[in-house]
């Protein structure tokens, strides 16, 4: 595979873990809660919303007996891994003769687990909310939540404008949003409003503030949110900006997460027979949206489909209890088990 920057190098940085258990059952428990927890911080920090699964055998880590992973969409459609958590059943443990006493004094292998998420995580991010004015930064992991601009246009009332951005952030600094004070920078630098502007919209910083003179007269101040366009303003009392500011910064996060789930959600469609399907991946577009099926093929017959047409079931979705039963799309067999497909990094 060929280096992509953020998505596939040479050298990972990974958060990486391995356990051992006593017993099957508490190492799939582990191997279910991970999951659950990367599924999570996708959702509650980065704001993207995944679908959590399961990995057919061909696509399983190899030597684990399951494999869980949380599938994001971004917005060239493609698919990205975006975590893993493994049972690995003993197969390890007896490569490597890891074994325990148990309770009867007998000594037996254990059960391992694997799980891990990487940089990807941070192409994941840029790919799934920036756009063409460049970055898109979810409130929670954003360096600086807040930049507030001092507008300066004229030298007497510079100092006055200053101040009342420096005691706007020391205020801002009081608050706290998920735990933690807020992050607020005041741009003091002898620049443009409009180049420190479009330097933070780039960086892609959740809020903007200016202060200029006729805001600093009616103790207003100019709000500007990434995930809006980037002329849109609005100008809020100061005193109603400091009351509201940690849910205006919950409010953009729920807007991206939003954004960005309507957009997989609308590319995601159902197909029912072979020619339909084999259509959908043969059309102009490289990356026409993800396709589920009814699935009850062979790992032959799921490797060729996805040698031949270049795709890969991304999983199986986990939340499958009500799924009627209907033929597979392939083969016929009533099934129950639904597979989603698509094109990947």
């Amino acid at each position: 595979m060929r280096p992509r920057l953020f998505l596939r190098t040479a050298e990972f940085l990974w958060q990486e873990g391995h356990t051992a258990h006593e017993t099957r059952e508490e190492a799939l428990d582990e191997t279910h809660m991970i999951h659950r927890l990367y599924a999570d911080a996708l959702r509650d920090l980065l704001a993207i919303p995944v679908i959590m699964g399961e990995k057919t055998e061909a696509e399983r880590f190899p030597g684990a007996e399951k494999t869980l992973t949380v599938e994001a969409m971004v917005q060239d459609k493609k698919a990205i891994q975006a975590g893993t958590s493994h049972y690995l059943g003993q197969n390890f443990a007896k490569a490597q003769n890891i074994t325990f006493v148990d309770r009867e004094n007998q000594e037996q292998y254990v059960h391992t687990t694997s799980w891990g998420v990487s940089t990807r995580l941070v192409g994941t991010l840029i790919m799934a909310h920036s756009d063409d004015d460049g970055l898109v930064l979810p409130p929670r992991v954003a360096p600086q939540q807040i930049v507030i601009v001092p507008i300066t246009p004229k030298e007497e009332t510079r100092e006055a404008i200053i101040e009342a951005c420096q005691a706007l952030a020391t205020r801002l600094r009081e608050q706290k949003y998920g735990g933690e004070s807020l992050r607020v920078l005041v741009d003091q630098r002898d620049l443009g409003g409009g180049v420190k502007k479009w330097e933070w919209v780039k960086k892609g910083v959740p809020l903007r503030i200016e202060i200029g003179p006729r805001d600093l007269e009616e103790r207003k101040v100019c709000l500007q949110r990434r995930d809006e366009q980037a002329h849109q303003k609005s100008f809020l009392e100061k005193d109603e900006f400091l009351r509201d500011v940690v849910e205006l910064l919950d409010s953009v996060h729920q807007s991206l997460l939003k954004r960005a789930r309507d957009f997989r959600d609308a590319h995601i469609a159902p197909c029912e027979d072979l020619s339909n399907f084999e259509k959908h991946w043969h059309e102009a577009n490289d990356n026409p949206g993800w396709l589920i099926t009814p699935w009850a093929g062979s790992r032959e017959e799921e490797e060729e489909l996805s040698k031949r047409l270049k795709i890969t079931i991304r999983c199986l979705p986990l939340d499958q209890q009500d799924e009627p039963e209907a033929p597979c799309f392939l083969t016929g067999t009533p099934t129950r088990s639904r597979a989603i497909w698509g094109r990947s990094y």
